[in-house]
């Protein structure tokens, strides 16, 4: 029995671990990096200062940043990893999200106006964990494509 049951810690531990550490490579200060953002419609921020906090059950990010005309914008949400939507804050096209694992290391981010799904974002990390890309899908308040891919340098 003590043999089966040490097999089993050794076969799952790595497993934890991994998990463990696909959650805190997304955690940190990210700047957005205009030159490498791209967007499908209206233009993007032209700045935008990330402060995530990430691990296996909630998900929160506080940023700050100015629009493409120049005025200040705050993004604020802080979630679990339970299917229920949580209120947001700083964009016009979401007063809620939902969040979700994609795997191991790939959050998403459905976020809602009035209850409709506006737009999903998914965001991974490059390999040497300096670079967060995130992917925008969705339509802008007039019914537009709004798709985008947002670069963010660790800072």
């Amino acid at each position: 029995m003590r043999i089966i049951l040490t097999v089993i810690v050794l076969l799952a531990a790595p497993l934890f671990f991994v998990a463990m550490a696909g959650t805190k490579e997304h955690s940190g200060k990210w700047k957005m990096n205009p030159a490498k953002s791209k967007h499908s419609s209206a233009p993007g921020l032209k700045s935008l200062m990330e402060t995530v906090e990430l691990d296996e059950n909630h998900y929160k990010v506080d940023g700050n940043g100015t629009t493409a005309d120049g005025k200040a914008v705050h993004i604020e949400f802080n979630a679990r990893f339970d299917g229920k939507d949580y209120p947001m804050i700083g964009v016009s096209w979401a007063d809620t999200v939902s969040v979700k694992w994609i795997d191991a290391h790939t959050p998403q981010m459905i976020q809602k106006k009035d209850g409709q799904v506006t737009r999903t974002i998914t965001c991974t990390v490059s390999k040497d964990g300096k670079k967060r890309t995130c992917t925008l899908e969705g339509k802008s308040e007039q019914g537009q494509n709004a798709n985008a891919v947002v670069v963010f340098d660790r800072q």
